[in-house]
């Protein structure tokens, strides 16, 4: 049935959008349509890019606790004049270090959102080889979407 004479040309199989857990990887496309999954070779690359993705989120997070960290100690050496515009500069790049994370994570929350269960593993298994090689801080902080 048509929408109001909005009916999009058909290029082939349409991309799968499940609300529901699944297994099946038939027509799945991973958050772009130009990302489809048409054979066991694809699934097994996407789930490995999923992987990769989902670790250099880990590297984000850390690189960010690295830089707030020398940052403070960097301003407790300065001399009390030149505080002020250190301050500013480095709370300006804690923002940017923020909204990379913010925007890296709901990345990967639309990744999980495929509720396909292969990619739920894949980011699963990214988290863990992420925490693994970058995690050298504390594992307390949450790992909400951001």
């Amino acid at each position: 049935m048509g929408h109001g004479g909005m009916d999009m040309p058909s290029k082939g199989a349409q991309c799968s959008m499940n609300m529901l857990f699944t297994w099946n990887t038939t027509n799945l496309c991973i958050v772009f349509p130009q990302w489809r999954v048409y054979s066991t070779i694809s699934l097994l690359l996407s789930l490995v890019g999923v992987i990769i993705l989902t670790a250099g989120y880990e590297f984000v997070r850390e690189m960010s606790r690295r830089y707030e960290a020398s940052s403070a100690e960097y301003v407790n050496k300065l001399p009390r004049k030149n505080v002020g515009e250190a301050e500013k500069k480095q709370r300006l790049l804690k923002a940017v270090l923020y909204a990379v994370q913010v925007f890296y994570s709901f990345f990967i929350m639309l990744l999980f959102m495929t509720y396909n269960g292969w990619v739920m593993l894949a980011v699963a298994v990214g988290a863990f080889v992420g925490y693994l090689a970058f995690g050298n801080s504390s594992s307390a902080k949450s790992v909400a979407c951001h």
